[in-house]
This record gives structure tokens, C-alpha cells and sequence, in this order.
């Protein structure tokens, strides 16, 4: 090879280097927007409001959140995927942005493909709330109210597919009670619809809006969905000690777009573990039963890349369609 050959190969190698770098140290030069899959006011909405100041601080600028709901977090999905990898715009889903493209092909992105992981950011583990009307003030008291309605129960979810949907028709297969599903658009509706006696029953990540009408009586808080009693909600069952091998959690963490540079996403690795280190952000998760939960950019990619495994394992099981 000759000399002014090997020459440029060197500036343009020294280049691109100088590109990612660069990008890094410059990082971020204007407002980073976080978009949400989920309507506002729902779990997802309210934890990426919890923390977004002291992110921004952290970073040197503001971080904006954008609610983009719809198609059980299909459609912010798409955006975020066909947006410029450079950092500036992140989705913060839960682990339900792993199923729309396993149950068709037309989900507009690939989970595992178009999004580059940053950190998990929190886990929570899912509740099971009753309607104040349904007899019973555990959960055994309302497996057997359910086994004897002869038309079953209705159940609410965020959406049809989403995880609460998957993970609310396994728990009816495993208690042996019969369901029928009622999909709403976001978490936050969902709550209502409990609250109202509109369905009798929903299998959900808490938030802070529902776990004020628990405290306030208007629904029953009946079991959580982690392996052990949380400590976040004391006095709570788990749903396994009625049902025997049903546990439910769910992670929230920030995906950025393929193909961001790696020194972007270990900026903002860093930055979010400084802002989940902090007591008053933990103070502030607390009421709504999150738990602060960080990882590698790795970790989080073998996370999701098992998790779609299992869902995958799940939705075919129990023969779950989109709509």
C-alpha cells in the first residue's frame, strides 16, 4: 500500500473518531425530548416528570416529555425509531414496547432492531385492583366471587396486546376464572374505569392517581405481582400465595434510536444512574411502588432480548391478537 494511501486511510480512521468523540463532548447542545407511549397521568408520563429536571440539570439541558399515545405504544415507537440517532430524542417505554411486533409484522418497528438500549430505569411490580362493588376484600374472597358469575368478569387494560392484556390473561388461566377483556386508551383510564364499576377487575402497574383512590376507598388493592411482599406497599399480599406461580413485574427504561453513538448513550447511562442514586428522586418513586433499577447499555439489551423470548412463548400460548 503506499504511503498516501495508508496517509488517508489514517486522517479518515483519526476522523471518525474525532466525529463520535466530538459528538460526546458536545452532547447535548439543545433540549433532549423524551417521548411517552402512554397518554399523561398515567405510570409512564409520571415517572419521566419525577426525574426530568435533575436529568436536565445533570445533562445542561432541558428535557422535555412528550406524550405520543396510541396502537399500545406502537405509534411513539415509530417515531422515536425514525428519528435521528444523535440522542436527542428518546422513548421511555415499559417492557410492552416488546410485544406489538411479535404479534404482526406490521407494527411499524423492530424491538429489538431499531432502538439502542440506554439503562432500565425503574421496575414495578404489577398490581390487582377490584372495583369497590365486587364483594371480597382479598384475593381469595374475589377468585371465588369470580368463579361463580356464569358470563365471567370484565377486566380493563391500557390496550389491546399491551402487557397488562398478556399478563391479565395468564393470571385468569392460572386462578381459573373466566374473563372478558375491555381495552382503553392508557393507564390513566383504565383507573376510571375501575373506580366507576365499568369492569370489575385490572392487573396493572400502580401510579400515583391510583394508588390515591385506593388510600381514598374507592378501590380495592388486592395483591402485587412481585415475588415477595414490596416494600413499597406494605400490608399488600402477593397475588402468588392465591395463585400459585403467578408473578408479574414490569421494567420503564429509556431506548434511544439505532445507530446512536456509543459515547451518547454512556452519557446518558451515567446521567440517569446520578439521578436514581438520589434520595429525593427515590422519595418521590416511592408512593407509586417503582423501584429505582439501573443497568448497562448490555444488560438492558440482554433484558429485553430474554423478555421478548418469554412474551413471545406467552402470546402464542395463549393465543393473543392484535386487532
Amino acid at each position: 500500500m503506499k504511503a498516501s494511501k495508508r496517509a488517508l486511510i489514517l486522517a479518515l480512521t483519526f476522523l471518525a473518531a474525532g466525529t463520535v468523540f466530538g459528538q460526546a463532548d458536545s452532547f447535548p447542545s439543545r433540549p433532549i425530548t423524551i417521548v411517552v407511549p402512554y397518554p399523561a397521568g398515567g405510570t409512564s408520563d409520571g415517572q419521566v416528570r419525577m426525574f426530568q429536571d435533575m436529568l436536565g440539570k445533570l445533562l445542561g439541558q432541558p428535557v422535555v416529555v412528550e406524550s405520543k399515545p396510541g396502537a399500545s405504544g406502537a405509534i411513539a415507537a415509530q417515531h422515536v425509531a425514525r428519528s435521528k440517532p444523535d440522542g436527542y430524542t428518546l422513548l421511555y417505554p415499559n417492557g410492552g414496547v416488546l410485544i406489538s411486533p411479535l404479534l404482526s409484522d406490521k407494527a411499524g418497528y423492530d424491538a429489538l432492531k431499531d432502538f439502542k438500549p440506554i439503562t432500565v430505569v425503574t421496575s414495578v411490580p404489577m398490581v390487582l385492583v377490584t372495583a369497590k362493588s365486587v364483594p371480597g376484600n382479598s384475593l381469595a374472597e374475589f377468585l371465588q366471587y369470580a368463579r361463580k358469575q356464569p358470563n365471567g368478569i370484565l377486566y380493563a387494560s391500557a390496550g389491546t396486546a399491551s402487557f397488562g392484556h398478556i399478563a391479565s390473561a395468564r393470571f385468569a388461566q392460572m386462578a381459573g376464572i373466566k374473563v372478558e377483556h375491555v381495552p382503553y386508551k392508557g393507564e390513566a383510564n383504565t383507573t376510571m374505569a375501575v373506580r366507576s364499576g365499568e369492569v370489575q377487575m385490572l392487573l396493572t402497574t400502580p401510579s400515583s392517581a391510583m394508588l390515591g383512590q385506593v388510600q381514598q376507598g374507592n378501590i380495592k388493592l388486592l395483591g402485587v405481582g412481585s415475588p415477595r411482599p414490596s416494600p413499597l406497599l406494605p400490608g399488600t399480599p402477593t397475588i402468588e400465595q392465591a395463585v400459585p406461580g403467578f408473578t408479574s413485574e414490569i421494567w420503564f427504561g429509556l431506548l434511544a434510536p439505532a445507530g446512536t453513538p456509543d459515547a451518547v448513550v454512556e452519557k446518558i447511562n451515567a446521567a440517569v444512574r446520578t439521578v436514581m442514586a438520589d434520595q429525593a428522586i427515590r422519595d418521590k418513586l416511592q408512593p407509586t411502588g417503582a423501584l429505582p433499577r439501573t443497568t448497562t447499555p448490555a444488560e438492558f439489551a440482554t433484558l429485553m432480548k430474554e423478555e421478548s423470548a418469554q412474551l413471545r412463548d406467552v402470546i402464542s400460548k395463549y393465543g393473543i391478537k392484535a386487532e
